[in-house]
């Protein structure tokens, strides 16, 4: 891949089989989520959202039996 300017950054054009590979699509956004020695490593919203919500159910929270969320009591300021 070559680096390119765009406007004040650099950009990558991805090969068509890295593409089809992660599933991307225009307009879906990628986190750079380590570089090192050269490499990087991405992920998609996607994935990081899967990872979240993994990590929150490794938790096993549990909410009291009565519990009853109410958006306007939580959105009063």
């Amino acid at each position: 891949m070559q680096v390119s300017k765009w406007g004040n950054s650099l950009a990558v054009r991805l090969p068509k089989a890295l593409v089809e590979e992660l599933g991307l699509k225009e307009g879906d956004e990628l986190n750079v989520v380590a570089a090192k020695d050269g490499a990087i490593e991405v992920e998609t919203r996607e994935d990081q959202r899967r990872r979240a919500l993994d990590r929150m159910a490794a938790r096993n929270w549990t909410l009291p039996p009565d519990y009853k969320f109410d958006r306007d009591e939580a959105n009063e300021r």
